[in-house]
């Protein structure tokens, strides 16, 4: 008898999901399902516009969407569309992959005033989500505050000081292109808690801000260690040695007139958004960091800006029916309850690449494996024809492969200056290309 799985989620772990699945079940079938029309969520959505080499990651999972045994439902929400208890009930098991979309709180005074956005948000924006097409972020002044060392916030402390003609072969908005080119802008800062050592950006992020057109990169060399200390060993000693090495290049640069200024400012730990109406600066106070941990010293300082990215970590937020336990779904190891798992940052927290995803999703897959060999999850659930049948009687407008690769065509035809196509930003807009 042949299995048939759910995927909610068509990211980099729902995929490698879908991929564990079929070598373990070469009968199976699956379906893939989005709450966004297009898919493959991280890499369309995530990932910085100008890092085209990661994006081409999609090409695997399209051939894996491609399959005969494979279906894609595109624009089902899990909560609204459909319940968790109807995908338990119509599927011998069910994958969980939906990441996590909501961004950690800085919990300090001013956090909620007008210019205040966590990277999430920020990232969609500049990369066409539609939850995030009208932020409408305030970039109407010369500084802004990136809280956060890791390569989120590198990512948006380049994208936002890249000119028009470095964009050019990327994907990034139309909406946030321009705005970004208005912007009067001359400084970004990037703080972080901890040091260079703690650092979780990589030396890739960091080689990329050496030559940017219009921006020079500040870094103290007082604030850079002799050598990495601490409990890190193997790649992960070497990853922060190749950061220190980087960080004291670029501090040893000579640094031509630029009009922009990108500032790495570390052991600054954020204590209070300045401003009445909206915002108007950042209070930081000066640590110490012991034993791994930032220690504050009571001394602070104030930057002026006029907006502030938090990029500080992520949670998840799953529908009604799977309990949150701190970030993450409650899980062990990947299992839930009865024929539910869960993979990726849903799963294990917003941590590592995308190539991270691959054995983590493999691992619950070898889990949800073993528990049908064993007779804990029985076959013969009528699978996708039911789930059809639901969305049908609900009048919900399934995106399928065919309908992706049509939208698809459209956004390559929209494209201008140089870029590689123009995504749509409104789920209107991509359903209405079909109708």
């Amino acid at each position: 008898m042949s299995a048939s799985f759910a995927i909610v989620g068509s990211g980099p772990s729902g995929m490698y999901a879908a991929d564990a699945l079929l070598k373990n079940f070469p009968d199976c079938t699956i379906d893939v399902i989005d709450k966004i029309p297009m898919p493959f969520g991280l890499i369309r959505y995530g990932v910085a516009p100008d890092h085209f080499k990661t994006k081409n990651t999609a090409r695997q999972f399209s051939r894996t969407l491609d399959l005969d045994q494979v279906r894609y439902l595109g624009n089902v929400e899990i909560g609204r569309d459909l319940s968790v208890e109807e995908l338990k009930d119509n599927y011998d098991a069910v994958v969980y992959a939906i990441g996590a979309y909501n961004d950690r709180q800085l919990g300090i005074p001013g956090e909620d005033l007008p210019g205040v956005y966590g990277a999430c948000a920020f990232v969609g924006w500049y990369n066409a989500h539609p939850d995030y097409r009208d932020i409408d972020p305030l970039l109407d002044g010369g500084n802004v505050a990136v809280i956060g060392i890791g390569n989120v916030a590198v990512d948006v402390c380049r994208v936002l000081v890249k000119t028009r003609a470095e964009m050019q072969d990327t994907d990034i908005a139309a909406h946030a292109l321009e705005a970004i080119e208005k912007m009067p802008i001359e400084e970004v800062h990037m703080f972080g808690r901890r040091g260079p050592i703690e650092a979780g950006f990589t030396p890739k992020e960091l080689g990329e801000i050496y030559e940017l057109e219009r921006c020079a990169v500040e870094v103290d060399p007082a604030q850079i260690p002799a050598e990495v200390t601490g409990d890190f060993e193997g790649r992960e000693k070497g990853v922060k040695e190749k950061n220190l090495a980087a960080l004291r290049e670029l501090a040893a640069q000579d640094k031509p007139e630029k009009p922009v200024k990108m500032h790495f400012q570390f052991y600054a730990s954020p204590i209070e958004i300045l401003g009445t109406d909206r915002v108007e600066g950042i209070r930081l106070e000066r640590t110490e960091v012991i034993d791994g941990k930032a220690v504050a010293t009571g001394e602070t300082f104030d930057v002026p800006c006029c907006a502030v990215v938090t990029a500080i970590g992520y949670y998840a937020d799953p529908p009604e029916g799977l309990p949150l336990s701190g970030a993450t779904i409650e899980n062990v190891y990947g299992r839930v309850r009865d024929n539910i798992y869960v993979v990726g940052w849903a799963k294990r927290g917003s941590s590592g690449t995308i190539p991270t995803n691959g054995p983590d999703s493999r691992s619950v897959v070898e889990l949800l494996t073993e528990d049908i060999q064993k007779g804990a999850i029985e076959l013969g659930k009528p699978g996708g024809s039911a789930i059809d049948n639901l969305l049908s009687s609900r009048n919900v407008r399934v995106v399928t492969r065919e309908d992706v690769n049509t939208i698809r065509a459209a956004e390559v035809a929209n494209a201008v200056d140089g870029h590689p196509w123009e995504k749509f930003t409104r789920v209107d807009d991509m359903l209405a290309v079909l109708d």
